[in-house]
């Protein structure tokens, strides 16, 4: 028999029962819908808890730090482990690695008429910017011409105080009137001389007062002064830049946070304050992290955490599946049990194909293509009503203050793989039927009422 006969004939005999093949598509609708919701509640959880770590951090960035800061302690361990252009080239030829981006930490003081504010200054590489995808509402990234240029992160405003009274947003509710982009505000790199200029110093000398430099705005990071980014709380510029200012600032002294030699000078060249390895895929990042800590620095990522909380939500995602499976075992049953019946009822049909020469094998395929009929349309439409549920899933979560921009999510590649797994329990539920088709007596079949 031709498989194109078969396949007419098994939708034929399907449609002769309507009643009874709508109920058992039904039930496949049923299961195939609640595993897949069950799967997409699972992927959408884990997934915005991943866009969720990624708003804190990159999540294949490493961060690398000296273990023993910048206290060489006069042995030669001290002076390999500090953070320079030689270890960035050396960590830029790892495997995985597409880059290193080096970072330059310093508290300034940001002053704009009778406000001011102590803020995180990080100097950073042109591709930073890039690779950590910042988002500016207003301006732009700094150039690399040479020129200081900063980009201020969009919740800075909370901590300016007035200097008479030190009052601000957190005492009053208020913002200051301040205009980050558009107003000229000045940047104090010598903390310590701008609270101690005009004192005396230690041998009764008075403290040179701290310069105060009119640094211009090159942008600000988007969002509100209370939506939490990681960019929001710190300002950056081009690090070179911010080097040759640091550089002229502190001529002959020592430059806060960097290291002196033995004999208490400072060196000519600036430590890095951290380094920013970027892999090239999440599953990279522990190798790689490993391999830098066993160099003997301190090397962090998002992955240490992120991993244990991928296990929970893979376990989650699992249970959640298993709820769904119970509802498509059901529909198995329902498919064994229609196979079955019509076994009973086309006894004698089968008695007459098989007298007439008709092949076991053809006979057996006859029942299983019926059964995978019954998956693939009940698989189908189960995947069709899966979409329809995620969308309404998502529109009444959107209402909530559950934190979930999107619980359901259904990948392309879950709705084929259902159908399919869908269609393939359906012929093993239809297996047993079809085996018991192939062994009834033509004889005893024949004679059957």
């Amino acid at each position: 028999m031709k498989l194109g006969d078969l396949l007419s004939m098994s939708l034929s005999s399907l449609f002769k029962r309507k009643v009874r093949t709508i109920l058992t598509v039904l039930g496949v609708i049923i299961g195939t819908t609640s595993i897949v919701v069950m799967l997409s509640l699972g992927i959408g959880m884990k997934q915005s808890m991943l866009d969720e770590m990624q708003s804190y951090g990159s999540l294949t960035g490493i961060t690398v730090r000296t273990q023993r800061g910048y206290d060489d302690g006069g042995d030669k361990k001290g002076e390999e482990l500090r953070l320079d252009d030689k270890l960035v080239e050396e960590l830029s030829h790892l495997e995985h690695v597409t880059g290193v981006d080096p970072m330059l930490e310093m508290y300034v003081i940001v002053k704009k008429g009778q406000y001011m504010s102590y803020v995180d200054l990080y100097g950073v590489s042109q591709s930073y910017f890039r690779t950590r995808n910042m988002e500016l509402g207003e301006g732009d990234y700094p150039t690399a011409n040479g020129e200081l240029e900063i980009v201020y992160g969009n919740c800075i405003l909370q901590y300016f105080q007035n200097e008479k009274n030190g009052r601000g947003y957190w005492e009053t509710g208020e913002l200051p009137d301040i205009d980050l982009m558009n107003d000229p505000l000045y940047v104090v790199f010598d903390t310590d001389r701008y609270f101690r200029g005009g004192s005396p110093d230690e041998n009764g000398q008075p403290v040179p007062k701290a310069k105060k430099y009119l640094i211009p705005t090159a942008g600000v990071v988007a969002g509100g002064v209370e939506d939490y980014n990681e960019f929001s709380y710190s300002a950056y510029c081009d690090i070179d830049a911010m080097k040759n200012l640091l550089q002229r600032e502190f001529k002959g002294r020592a430059i806060p946070d960097q290291p002196l030699q033995k004999n208490g000078k400072p060196y000519r060249e600036i430590f890095y304050s951290m380094l920013i390895v970027n892999v090239d895929d999440m599953e990279n990042v522990s190798a790689v992290q490993q391999l830098i800590n066993d160099m003997g620095y301190q090397a962090s990522s998002s992955m240490e955490w992120i991993e244990s909380d991928m296990q929970i939500m893979n376990i989650v995602q699992a249970v959640l599946g298993g709820i769904g499976a119970v509802a498509l075992f059901v529909a198995a049953i329902g498919i064994t049990n229609t196979m079955m019946m019509s076994i009973y009822e086309r006894t004698k049909e089968i008695g007459i194909m098989k007298v007439i020469g008709c092949r076991i094998r053809d006979i057996q395929a006859l029942f299983l293509i019926e059964a995978g009929y019954i998956g693939l349309i009940g698989g189908t439409l189960g995947v069709g009503l899966s979409y329809i549920l995620s969308i309404v899933i998502n529109k009444i979560i959107a209402g909530t203050e559950m934190g979930f921009d999107q619980i359901s999510r259904i990948p392309v590649w879950l709705g084929g793989i259902s159908v399919l797994f869908t269609i393939l329990i359906a012929m093993l539920a239809g297996f047993f039927p079809s085996v018991r088709a192939m062994k009834l007596s033509p004889l005893a079949a024949i004679r059957a009422e």
